[in-house]
């Protein structure tokens, strides 16, 4: 993710890291793909062109591979060479699942945590904008 997404957080990258592996295999619930493929559709989750690193990607997924979370077979590439495709496997499938429940339990205390921060700053007369950018 980008600074702009993640203005505070310092030394995120090893959660930031997770959170490739949490998409990746939301992707790979959708269909089976290649690792450009997988790339291609990385940005929609807040991923920068300039974080996304096809070495990093393969990487990624060899480790997630070696964990059982992915399978991958080599298919014909057409015209071109061969090309490696990956699909979760049913460990990944329970990964994804236990990720989901902790992302929506976070998401609730995120929600909350930004309510009473709205809240307060209403109180204090700012409005919660104005109070971000006076920090």
């Amino acid at each position: 993710m980008n600074s702009e997404n993640v203005p505070c957080c310092h030394g995120g990258y090893e959660k930031m890291h997770r959170f490739l592996e949490f998409c990746l295999l939301l992707l790979l619930k959708e269909e089976s793909s290649h690792g450009y493929g997988l790339i291609e559709k990385l940005p929609y989750f807040g991923f920068s062109s300039e974080e996304l690193n096809i070495g990093n990607l393969y990487k990624t997924l060899r480790k997630m591979e070696s964990q059982e979370f992915v399978n991958s077979h080599w298919v014909e590439g057409g015209q071109g060479p061969k090309k490696r495709v990956y699909e979760i496997a049913s460990l990944g499938l329970e990964e994804l699942n236990i990720w989901i429940e902790a992302l929506k339990r976070r998401k609730v205390m995120i929600e909350k945590a930004i309510g009473r921060y709205d809240k307060i700053s209403a109180a204090q007369g700012k409005s919660p904008d104005s109070a971000l950018a006076s920090e």
